[in-house]
Order: C-alpha cells, then structure tokens, then sequence
C-alpha cells in the first residue's frame, strides 16, 4: 500500500475528477486518483456530449487524440404528443469549423482517454479502490482518506471529492445532506447500432458531422422529464430521464418510458434494424443553483456532480463538471504556492473562482427554473404538448374547413384545457423564471 504523503488526493476518476487531477499533476503536485471502478469510465457505458472550449482550458491540443464520435452540427427540439412532434431545428454550416465546438463521445472511452492524460501528467491512479471514509484529525480537518485495502489509510494535504451525484464521503462527513429526491433524476440509456453510413443517411450527415434530438411530451406521463438522442460514430445513444420523487409518486417504470419513446412515431424509424449491445442507468442532479451544498471546508472541496453543478435547463452537465475540476485545482495550487495551509479560510477561493465563472452564471440565472417545471409538469410536460401538435395540425391540415373556424376551435381547446388566467400565469413565470 501507498505509504507517503500527497499533495492531493483526488476521489473519483470521471469528467470532474480527470480535470482536478490533471490540472494538479501539469502543474507539479504530487497528486493521488482514486476511482472505485475497475478502470475509469468502467461504469459509464452511455454516450454524452462533451464541449471543447472547456477541454481545451485544460488539454489544449485533445483532438489530436481524443476518442471523438462526431462533431455536431444540428440540434432538434420536439414537443411530443403520442402520435406527432412539433419541433425546432437548428443547424449551420458554420459548425464544420476547423475546431468544432460539441462533440458526441463515448463516456467509456473518452474517461479512459482522460485518464491516460491524468497519468501522463504525473498523477498515480488506484482504480478498484474504493474510499470508505475521510480522515479528519483533532480539529476536524480533512487529512487523508480510508481505501478497501491493506494499509488503509493514505495522507494528503487536501482531498477532492469528485464522487459523483450521491456523494456519500461527503454526506457521511456531514459536508452535505443526501439529495433530495425532488432534486436528482433518473436517467435510463440504450447503445443502438448501426453502419456508419446509415446513421448518417437517416439524420442528413456527412463526414463526421452528428446531430442531437431533445425532446419533452408525453411520453414522460406529467412527469417532469425529457427524452434525448445522440448520434455516435457507429451507434445511436438514446435516453430518459425523469425525477426520482415523480417515479415514487407515479409508480412509472424508467424502462416502460424509454420503451414508449423508442415506439413513437417520430423515432421508431431512426432505430429501425439497430442492434442494441448495452443498457445502462444512472442518477443526474437536477435541483440547480439552490441545491449546491458547501462547496469548501477544511482541506476538502467538492466538484462536479457531487457539488450538483448540473444545468438542467441547457441539459449541460460535463463542462460544469470538466470546468469545476480545473478551477478547484487552481485554487488549491495558489493555495499550495503561497505556502498557505489547505484550511477553509484559504479554500474559499475555490467558491470565489467559481462564482466568477459561467458554471455559477448560468445555475444562478435560472435558479427558479427546476422549481416551477417540478410543481407544473402536468402543463409543461403534457398539456402543452397536446395543444402545440392539435393546432399545428389545424393550421397544416386542409380540409375544406373555414380558417377562422379552425382558428376559433384552437383558441376554444387551448383556452378550456388551461385557461387564459393560466396561460398567462405560466408565461409570466416562466419569463420570471428564465431571466
């Protein structure tokens, strides 16, 4: 067992904890990774999009060798009813630059991959080691943690909890409480195949440029949730994902959700003759700005998804988590180069850094939006969807119908499924809401 003391020690291997690790090796520090699974990225086998000006900060030259599925140039948004979507395309040419800005990626892989840069930079990874518990001294603070090994205990100036949304070094300390099932949600995940040049005839593609469908509706049965599809390389990431406190109050399978959206209408013929290899689900923080715990303390900081850095109104997660890694281990590395002690007062920086950064920008701007979509999902998720595709379908279908007849009959149903005092309400909170 690793006797000598680290600089750092770095708990948890994915896009939070591959940041922090990195930035602290690059700049010279005796830097420990641990990840509990049997390599980093084992337990991610879904796809992800992953943004390269946040990489970049931090691996400036990543596409040279990056395990990258496709660039992407359009992004679709459908509002789904059970049987149609209306929806919002959005695709440029401008996005076949010579640095792309989004990229689809494998989560297996491209962790992988980070964690072969962590290596290079000088950091020791231990994977199949899991953390039991911090150790903290006399005055209470962080100086080490206990592993599942022999030994046991290993030291360190400062110890980086990138452990991911349930965080239970954090919770068991008492950093943090246990996150709120109104606050996380459950993400369930199919890996479908297909030729490389069949996904790009079906969505419109050529070389390596992919595209994204997000979508809410339905198919979500009021709760609050949305549905997504990823084009890969070779194969199609699809997805949903809902609150944990909606799945407890509906009794909803995450599975018979995700079986509902693959049948619709509108996707069943994107994943027609794929060959579905893997399945997976996870957990997604999803209760924003007002469910960030402490972010600092004695020799400790918290990153990534155990921090709940999760925008869920722009669905990014991975440049909060890359972006909160790098800016915790340049904190600790002022910290380190003053000679300062790893105490909460020097710390503080960390929460300082980040405050300036877009990651806090973005959660506090929307700081009321999970809130109002939680305690309105049935209008948001069901009843808005219905009255965008019946009258989408009024104004496309002809009939013979009068078009002030059909005029009046959509106004009628919308105004007898929500109200006019309702709809005005919803705008006037969401506006509130989105400012």
């Amino acid at each position: 067992m690793i006797e000598e003391k680290f600089d750092a020690i770095v708990v948890g291997a994915g896009m939070s904890g591959n940041a922090a690790a990195y930035t602290l090796a690059s700049r010279g520090l005796k830097v420990l990774q641990l990840e509990r699974g049997e390599y980093a990225g084992s337990k991610n086998v879904q796809g992800a999009i992953m943004y390269a000006s946040m990489l970049e900060k931090i691996i400036p030259d990543f596409r040279e060798d990056a395990p990258l599925e496709r660039h992407l140039v359009e992004q679709r948004f459908w509002m789904m009813d059970d049987t149609s979507h209306t929806g919002m395309h959005y695709r440029s040419d401008d996005f076949n630059e010579e640095r792309p800005n989004r990229y689809t990626i494998i989560r297996a892989q491209f962790d992988k991959w980070f964690s072969r840069k962590v290596k290079q930079a000088g950091a020791t990874v231990l994977c199949e080691t899991t953390v039991t518990e911090l150790i903290r001294n006399t005055e209470g603070r962080v100086i080490g943690v206990k592993v599942d090994r022999a030994g046991g205990a290993i030291f360190a100036d400062v110890v980086v909890l990138a452990e991911g949304v349930n965080g239970l070094l954090g919770t068991r300390a008492g950093f943090r409480e246990t996150p709120k099932a109104e606050s996380v949600a459950l993400a369930v995940k199919e890996m479908h195949f297909l030729p490389e040049e069949v996904i790009a005839q079906r969505f419109g593609l050529s070389g390596n440029e992919g595209c994204v469908i997000e979508a809410a509706g339905t198919f979500s049965q009021g709760m609050t949730g949305l549905a997504f599809l990823y084009t890969n390389r070779e194969s199609i990431s699809i997805g949903v994902g809902c609150l944990v406190s909606d799945y407890a109050r509906t009794m909803e399978s995450p599975y018979a959700l995700l079986e509902q959206f693959k049948n619709h209408p509108s996707v069943r013929p994107l994943l027609k003759d794929t060959e579905v290899k893997e399945y997976a689900a996870h957990l997604i923080p999803e209760g924003g700005y007002k469910a960030i715990p402490q972010l600092y303390g004695d020799g400790w900081v918290v990153v990534g998804d155990a921090a709940q850095l999760n925008n869920a109104v722009h669905r990014e997660g991975s440049n909060l988590a890359m972006t909160s890694g790098r800016i915790a281990a340049e904190a600790i590395f002022q910290v380190k180069s003053r000679r300062d002690p790893m105490t909460a007062e020097n710390l503080r920086l960390y929460k300082t850094m980040l405050d300036e950064s877009f990651v806090i920008k973005d959660l506090k701007k929307h700081k009321d939006m999970p809130a109002l979509l939680h305690t309105n999902s049935q209008n948001f998720f069901m009843t808005y969807p219905q009255l965008m595709s019946a009258a989408a379908q009024n104004f496309v279908r002809v009939d013979g119908t009068p078009k002030i007849e059909k005029e009046k009959a959509t106004l009628s149903s919308i105004v007898k499924a929500r109200s006019r005092f309702g709809m005005v309400s919803d705008a006037v909170r969401l506006a509130f809401a989105w400012r």
